[in-house]
C-alpha cells in the first residue's frame, strides 16, 4: 500500500511512518514544519531532540533500511497540495497536517485565525484534490475526543444520531461542543468531511482520539529516530508535562480540581490502532467513525500514577492544585463508546501505570534541557482573558 502522511514531521506522523515502512508500505511524508516554528515561537521546544527531516529520513534508512519519500510544504496551498497527490498517487492519505494545540489557538485573535484558517483550508483542499484526483483514495482523518466535549450522555461512535425534539424525530450529526477554537476547528473537519461525503462519495476514516503519550515505539530503537516530545503550557499534553515536572522535582501542576477526565493511550497503543485502521480501510464511499482510546483517567489519576513513577526513580514530587486556566468543568460525566477498533483485533498493550517509570526514565538524561524552559511549563495562557498576547 502506498500511504501519504500530511503531517509526518509530528509526533504522531514520524512514528506512524516508522510503523507502516516496517509493515513494508510506501511511504510519502509531507510537512512544512510549522509545530517545530511554533513551539520555538512560544520560547519552548521537545525536550528529547530530535533531527531535521533530511536526517531523519537517512537515519530511517541507515538503521532499519526503510525508504521514505518527502515532500516540503503547505497544504493551505492548493496547487502544492494537488501537485503532489497526482505525483504519487497513493492509496491512503493521513491527515495529521493540522495545528493541533488548544492553548496555542487561546493565545488571541491572530492564532485563533491562523488556526481556523490553517486547520480548515487545509482540509478543503483534501478532500477537492481527492474528488479531482481520485476519490478512491482513503482518507484517514485525525479528529480529537476534545470535539465532544464532556456531555450528560454516553459519547457515540458514530456521525449520527436519533433525535426527538419537540415530538418530532430525525437522524442528526452528533451534538459536540469544543473547549477551545483548535476543537472547533476539528468539529468543522468533521462537518465537512460529512458533507464530502455526501456530495462526493469521499471515503473517509475520522478518528477520534484521546491524548497519547509516550517516548517509544518498537522502531523507535535509536536516538536519532525519536519524535518529538513537547512539555510546555501550550503544547505539551497534561502527562507530557507532569512528567517533565517530575524530572525537574517541582510540583506537579493540575489544573482546577483535577476531576477532568479524558480517554488516554501510549504512543505505541495508537500507533498500532492507526495501523490497523488504515490497513482495514473504510468501505468505498463509507464515512467511518472510531474513537481511539485506551483508558479513562482523570487529571488527579495522572499525577497520582505519575508521582508513584517519579518516587520509583528517586524523586519526591507533590501535588499543586492551581487555577484552571481553561473553562471546563472540573468533575462531570465521561463514557464515550469504542467498538471499531476492537472489531479489527485491537489489543492494547501498555497502560499509563505501566509505561510511566520508563518515559520519566527516558527524560532525566536531558534535565538540564528540560530546565531551560522550565518557566514555560507554568499555565500563562488563559481562556478568559481576551488581552492576554504575546
Amino acid at each position: 500500500m502506498k500511504v501519504m502522511i500530511l503531517g509526518a514531521d509530528g509526533y504522531l506522523g514520524w512514528p506512524l511512518a516508522l510503523r507502516l515502512m516496517a509493515k513494508g508500505h510506501d511511504v510519502i511524508g509531507v510537512d512544512n514544519f510549522a509545530t517545530r516554528k511554533s513551539v520555538e515561537e512560544v520560547g519552548s521546544d521537545s525536550a528529547i531532540p530530535i533531527l531535521g527531516m533530511p536526517d531523519r529520513v537517512r537515519a530511517a534508512k541507515d538503521i532499519h533500511g526503510y525508504k521514505m519519500k518527502f515532500h516540503e510544504g503547505d497544504i493551505t496551498k492548493y496547487e502544492f497540495l494537488h501537485k503532489v497527490i497526482k505525483e504519487e498517487r497513493p492509496d491512503t492519505v493521513v491527515h495529521f497536517a493540522e495545528q493541533r494545540s488548544a492553548p496555542y489557538s487561546m493565545i488571541n485573535a491572530k492564532h485563533a485565525s491562523y488556526t481556523m484558517s490553517n486547520n480548515i483550508i487545509g482540509t478543503i483542499n483534501l478532500v477537492y484534490a481527492i474528488m479531482e484526483l481520485d476519490p478512491k483514495i482513503h482518507v484517514v482523518k485525525m479528529a480529537t475526543m476534545g470535539e465532544y466535549g464532556t456531555p450528560n450522555f454516553d459519547i457515540p461512535e458514530s456521525a449520527f444520531v436519533d433525535a426527538d425534539i419537540n415530538g418530532k424525530t430525525d437522524r442528526i450529526t452528533t451534538p459536540k461542543f469544543g473547549g477551545s477554537w483548535y476543537h472547533w476547528t476539528k468539529v468543522h473537519d468533521t462537518n465537512n468531511l460529512l458533507f464530502a461525503n455526501k456530495v462526493w462519495k469521499i471515503t473517509t476514516t475520522n478518528i477520534f482520539q484521546g491524548p497519547v503519550y509516550g517516548t517509544r515505539t518498537k522502531e523507535i530503537t535509536d536516538e536519532k529516530l525519536h519524535s518529538r516530545f513537547d512539555f510546555d503550557e501550550v503544547w505539551g499534553t497534561v502527562v507530557n508535562r507532569f512528567c517533565a515536572e517530575a524530572v525537574l522535582g517541582i510540583p506537579l501542576t493540575a489544573y482546577g480540581a483535577g476531576g477532568q477526565i479524558r480517554g488516554y493511550l501510549s504512543l505505541e497503543d495508537s500507533m498500532e490502532a492507526l495501523n490497523l485502521l488504515i490497513e482495514n480501510p473504510a468501505q468505498r464511499g463509507e464515512h467511518r467513525t472510531a474513537n481511539q482510546f485506551v483508558e479513562l483517567l482523570s487529571i488527579n489519576d495522572i499525577a497520582d500514577i505519575v508521582k508513584k513513577a517519579a518516587k520509583k526513580q528517586g524523586i519526591d514530587i507533590e501535588v499543586q492544585h492551581l487555577d484552571n486556566p481553561r473553562v471546563e468543568a472540573d468533575r462531570h460525566y465521561y463514557n464515550p463508546k469504542i467498538k471499531v477498533l476492537p472489531d479489527l483485533g485491537f489489543k492494547p498493550k501498555l497502560k499509563m501505570a505501566d509505561l510511566a517509570p520508563q518515559l520519566i526514565k527516558d527524560l532525566i538524561p536531558y534535565r538540564q534541557r528540560i530546565e531551560r524552559f522550565r518557566d514555560r511549563i507554568m499555565p500563562h495562557t488563559q481562556w478568559r482573558r481576551v488581552e492576554n498576547a504575546r
